[in-house]
C-alpha cells in the first residue's frame, strides 16, 4: 500500500486555550490503513487490550463486573489480524480497577482459545496478586502464594505470563532484597519466560516504592539485578515509567536475550525506532487506540522506510500525550471512547461504571 496522502480538512472547531482565550484548531482529514497486516514487522508489538462492558446486564455495575464477550473478543481478534499481540487482563482492562481476578481469569481463558483459532495469535496474560487484598499480606510467602495461583491458572490454559507489579508486595515490601526473594522463587517455577511489567505509581499510586525504594536509580539497580539474574526465565521487561531517558538507560543494561518492551505512552516511536546501541520492542495501552495505524507504521520501519514509520505513528503520539495526562491511571476512559468513537462499541460506559468517576 502506497503512503496515504492527507488532503486539506475544511473542518475546524473553536478550542478553550489558557488565559481564557478560544483558538480555532483546524482537523485534518483522516487517515486509512489497511485493516490486516501487509508485510512483515522486526518488533515484537503488542497492543494492552481494553474489555468492552455489558451496559444493560442486569446488576450493579459497582459490585460486579459484565462483560460483552462477543465485542471483547472481536476486538482481540482485530488486534490479531494487524500483526500486534494482546497482552490480557492489563491494567489498560481495568485490572484491579473494575476487573476482578474471576472475571479476568475468564477474560484470559477465552483470549487464550481465540488466540488458538487464529493460528496461536500472540497473548500473554497478566498474573498477578489483585485477589490478595494488600492488608490480608501478612508475610512475602503470602505475595508468593497468590503469584503461583494465578500463575497455575493461566498456564493450565497453556496461556504465557505477563508478571504483573504488585500493590501487596509495594505495602510489605520494604528492603530490595525482599524484592528478589519473591521475583526469583517466583520466576524459578514459571514454565516459559515472562514479560515482567514494572508500573510506575503514575499510573497506580499504591504501587509507589516499588522495587524498596522511592529513588529511581536505586530501583532500576534492584530491577536490573533480579532480571539479569532470572535471565532464562524472562523474555522482557514492560517499564511504564514515561521517562524516555530511564528506559533508554535501562535498555543498555539488560541481558543480551531480554528485551525491552516500551510503556512509555509519551515517547514511544522514538524508542521503538531505537538508535545506534539498539531499540525498544512495545508493549503499549495507546495501541489500542490506535492499532491500525500502529501496524502500518511498524510494517514500514521493517520495510526499512524510517520516514514512513515517523510520518504515521509521529502524529498520533500528541493523541496519547492527551490521554495518558496526569493523573495518569485514568487513561483508560480515553482508549474506551475512542474505541467507541472507531466503531468497535456502541456505547462508552466502563466496568464498574468508572466512565463517571473519571
Amino acid at each position: 500500500m502506497n503512503k496515504p496522502v492527507l488532503p486539506n480538512s475544511s473542518l475546524s472547531l473553536k478550542l478553550p486555550k489558557a488565559g481564557r482565550g478560544i483558538e480555532i484548531y483546524r482537523l485534518a482529514a483522516s487517515r486509512t490503513f489497511p485493516a490486516k497486516l501487509e508485510g512483515t514487522l522486526n518488533r515484537v508489538a503488542f497492543s494492552a487490550a481494553h474489555v468492552v462492558s455489558d451496559p444493560l446486564a442486569d446488576l450493579d455495575p459497582w459490585l460486579s463486573s459484565a462483560i460483552d464477550w462477543d465485542r471483547t473478543i472481536a476486538f482481540r481478534e482485530h488486534i490479531w489480524d494487524l500483526g500486534l499481540g494482546v497482552a490480557e487482563a492489563m491494567d489498560t482492562a481495568q485490572r484491579g480497577m473494575g476487573l476482578d481476578w474471576a472475571t479476568s481469569l475468564e477474560l484470559i481463558q477465552r483470549s487464550v482459545a481465540a488466540a488458538k483459532t487464529k493460528g496461536n495469535a500472540l497473548v500473554f496474560s497478566g498474573a498477578g496478586t489483585d485477589h490478595l487484598t494488600p492488608e490480608d499480606a501478612k508475610n512475602l510467602d503470602d505475595v508468593i502464594h497468590a503469584y503461583e495461583e494465578q500463575i497455575a491458572a493461566i498456564e493450565k490454559v497453556d496461556g504465557r505470563i505477563i508478571l504483573m507489579a504488585s500493590r501487596a508486595l509495594a505495602r510489605i515490601g520494604r528492603h530490595p532484597d525482599d524484592y528478589g526473594k519473591v521475583y526469583d522463587r517466583v520466576l524459578s517455577q514459571v514454565r516459559q519466560p515472562v514479560i515482567i511489567h514494572w508500573l510506575g505509581d503514575m499510573f497506580d499510586p499504591e504501587l509507589s516504592n516499588y522495587w524498596g525504594t522511592a529513588d529511581l536509580d536505586q530501583a532500576m539497580d534492584v530491577a536490573v539485578g533480579v532480571i539479569n539474574t532470572n535471565a532464562a526465565k524472562v523474555d522482557g521487561v514492560k517499564v511504564s515509567l514515561l521517562d524516555k531517558q530511564r528506559e533508554i538507560d535501562m535498555r543498555r543494561r539488560l541481558d543480551r536475550n531480554v528485551k525491552m518492551y516500551t510503556g512509555d505512552d509519551f515517547n514511544y516511536a522514538e524508542l521503538i525506532a531505537g538508535d545506534t546501541e539498539g531499540f525498544s520492542h512495545a508493549l503499549l495501552g495507546i495501541f489500542d487506540a490506535i492499532a491500525p495505524a500502529a501496524s502500518y507504521a511498524l510494517s514500514r520501519l521493517a520495510a526499512g522506510d524510517a520516514a514512513g514509520f515517523h510520518d504515521v505513528l509521529g502524529p498520533t503520539v500528541p493523541l496519547s500525550r492527551h490521554i495518558f495526562k496526569a493523573p495518569t491511571r485514568f487513561y483508560k476512559t480515553g482508549i474506551v471512547f475512542m474505541a467507541y468513537l472507531n466503531g468497535h462499541q456502541d456505547h462508552f460506559t466502563m466496568v464498574g461504571g468508572k466512565e463517571k468517576e473519571n
